[in-house]
């Protein structure tokens, strides 16, 4: 078990701040309530020094906002921070306290641009240290205090490996020439930035099932797929532990017409009938009067439309790709994701100059195999779209 010190107190965040302004190297986690409430917040957060690890909880010192401290260590270049896995934790810490970031190392994506078979921390772990990392709290509700003993033993372990993990990570990437590439991966982390989340009005489409349904039956899913959402807001609970997606589609096709009809869906439990029946019944019937309407497209990024050219393109990138990445023992998608070849596809660069302008493409693989995949368009004249 890690020995830690619990920070909840502002005046004690404040101390500890000031003493991690003069470390080289710390280890970060997070802990959220996503899978327990509606309106997610950061609950925990772990640090790791080289000596001693530190429980900062956020929600005993007043909330996220009193992370505040912590502003200059995350933006400080002088200081290496370390993440697995950062993508959550730096969306969380942006959306809750507003932080800017500065020289991280993230240890999964390391893992996987040295082409590890599985990049998960307890797998780093077991692979590096022989140990073992607990994981029955990975579900836990961490806005519940008091934290129990195993939860913050849990979080403390977390942080406990990742200093030394990162000097034998390190010298992988160098011996393996990709530290650069793992940089320009670490700093395109620290630019991310996340819209403001908004409620999916379109929602319903993206339920498995839905586009079976007939129009009076969309219409019905809609308006229980709001129904849901207003009560998901108001107990501050995930939509889907208010119902599931399965329970919806079983309203939505056994149309009922009476409480009792609903009352005998499955899924529809005697708490669900007292505390929301008579709303859900009133959605059934609003939507039994209208009709749905055609279905509107649903957003899918910004992928492109390519013609039968550019699809012949596309399948010699992957075929170039799939050679290229048994011979460097890195996944597939790591290497190249689909959604890039298809841009390169898109774009059939005449020169390596032409690659620049596609966002989708990391500036280490144009700078590395730039050249290769230009070849590949040049030898077969080239592709485009309509």
């Amino acid at each position: 078990m890690a020995d830690f010190v619990l920070v909840d107190n502002r005046s004690d965040l404040d101390a500890l701040a000031q003493d991690l302004l003069g470390e080289k190297i710390l280890a970060f986690d997070t802990e959220a309530d996503s899978f327990y409430h509606y309106f997610d917040k950061t609950c925990l957060v772990q640090v790791a020094t080289r000596r001693e690890i530190f429980l900062i909880d956020p929600l005993s010192c007043g909330g996220p906002s009193e992370l505040s401290p912590l502003g200059p260590i995350f933006a400080s270049p002088d200081i290496v921070k370390i993440f697995h896995a950062a993508e959550y934790d730096i969306f969380v810490l942006k959306r809750d306290c507003g932080f800017q970031f500065a020289n991280l190392f993230d240890t999964m994506v390391s893992a996987q641009l040295l082409g590890y078979p599985s990049v998960g921390l307890a797998s780093l772990a077991e692979r590096h240290f022989g140990v073992n990392l607990p994981k029955e709290q990975q579900r836990s509700d961490w806005s519940v205090r008091p934290l129990s003993p195993r939860q913050l033993s849990y979080a403390a372990a977390d942080v406990l490996y990742l200093i030394p993990m990162v000097e034998k990570l390190r010298k992988e990437l160098r011996t393996a020439k990709r530290m650069k590439w793992a940089q320009e991966e670490f700093e395109a982390l620290t630019l991310r930035q996340w819209p403001e989340r908004e409620f999916d009005k379109l929602g319903y489409l993206r339920i498995k099932g839905a586009r079976s349904l007939d129009p009076m039956e969309l219409s019905i899913l809609r308006e229980l797929y709001l129904v849901r959402d207003t009560r998901a807001r108001e107990i501050d609970r995930p939509p889907f532990k208010v119902l599931g997606n399965r329970t919806l589609l079983e309203i939505t096709q056994a149309k009922p017409k009476k409480l009792a009809e609903l009352a005998k869906i499955k899924g529809i439990t005697d708490l669900i009938m007292r505390r929301l029946g008579r709303e859900i019944m009133a959605a059934v019937r609003t939507g039994r009067k209208t009709e749905h309407g055609p279905i509107p497209k649903l957003s899918t990024g910004t992928r492109r439309r390519i013609d039968r050219q550019a699809e012949r393109h596309v399948v010699r990138l992957k075929q170039w790709r799939a050679v290229r990445a048994k011979n460097l023992a890195i996944d597939p998608g790591v290497l190249c994701p689909n959604s890039s070849l298809e841009a390169i596809a898109w774009r059939a660069p005449s020169k390596v100059s032409d690659l620049e302008e596609l966002p989708e493409l990391k500036r280490w693989f144009i700078r590395e195999f730039g050249a290769e995949v230009t070849a590949i368009g040049l030898e077969e004249g080239g592709a485009g779209a309509d």
